[in-house]
C-alpha cells in the first residue's frame, strides 16, 4: 500500500496557497505536490480542474511556486523583485487561456475551457500572484513567523499583524514550543 500524500495546506488566497504546496521550506521540506496526479488534485481543490498532467508540466508548476514565493518573500521585506521570477510570473500568466466570471453571489471565479491543460490553471496562479504582489488587493504580504517555515502569506486580517501563515500549523507549533519551554524555565516545588 503506498504511504499516503501529506494533506494539502489551502488558504483563501490561490497564489499563496500554491506556494504553500511546499512547506517547511527551512526545515524538513514537504512536497505535497510529489507527482503530476497530485498537481491535477490540487487544482481540482482550488477550483482549476484540469484532466491531466505530464512529469514536465509538474515541473512548470514547481517552477512557477519558486517563482511566486521569491517574489512575495521578496515584496514581504520590501526588497527589489528578483528579475528571473517575474519573468516566469510574468510568461506563466500570458500562456493561458482562462476567462473571469462572476458569481450569482458577486464573487469573481475562474473558468477554464473544456480543453484546458495545466497552462492555463497556471495562467490563473500567476495571474492571482501579481494581483496580490502588485498591491491590487486590500491586504500585505507577510512571512510566517516559525524559522522553519517562513512561507509567504497574504495577510487580510484587519490589524494586518498575523504572524503565521496558518495556525492550527506553524502558529500552534510555535505556542506550544514556548508553553514547554516556560515549563522548562520555572523551578520544580518539592511537597
Amino acid at each position: 500500500m503506498p504511504a499516503a500524500f501529506p494533506e494539502f495546506r489551502l488558504g483563501s488566497v490561490l497564489a499563496t496557497s500554491f506556494t504553500g504546496t511546499l512547506s517547511e521550506r527551512h526545515g524538513s521540506a514537504v512536497e505535497r505536490i510529489p507527482t503530476p496526479h497530485r498537481l491535477v488534485d490540487w487544482l481540482a481543490v482550488s477550483g482549476l480542474a484540469v484532466d491531466s498532467c505530464t512529469t514536465a508540466q509538474l515541473d512548470l508548476a514547481r517552477e512557477l511556486r519558486e517563482s511566486i514565493h521569491a517574489a512575495a518573500t521578496a515584496a514581504a521585506v520590501q526588497d527589489a523583485l528578483p528579475v528571473p521570477a517575474v519573468q516566469v510570473i510574468n510568461d506563466r500568466s500570458a500562456q493561458g487561456r482562462a476567462a473571469a466570471i462572476l458569481t450569482p453571489e458577486g464573487k469573481r471565479r475562474w473558468q477554464l475551457g473544456s480543453a484546458s491543460c495545466v497552462e492555463d490553471a497556471l495562467s490563473v496562479i500567476a495571474a492571482d500572484a501579481i494581483s496580490i504582489i502588485a498591491g491590487e488587493r486590500d491586504g500585505k504580504l507577510a512571512l510566517c513567523a516559525s524559522p522553519t517555515c517562513r512561507a509567504a502569506f497574504f495577510d487580510t486580517s484587519q490589524s494586518r499583524t498575523r504572524k503565521w501563515c496558518d495556525m492550527n500549523t506553524c502558529g500552534n507549533r510555535q505556542k506550544k514550543a514556548r508553553f514547554h519551554a516556560n515549563q522548562r524555565k520555572k523551578p520544580r516545588t518539592v511537597e
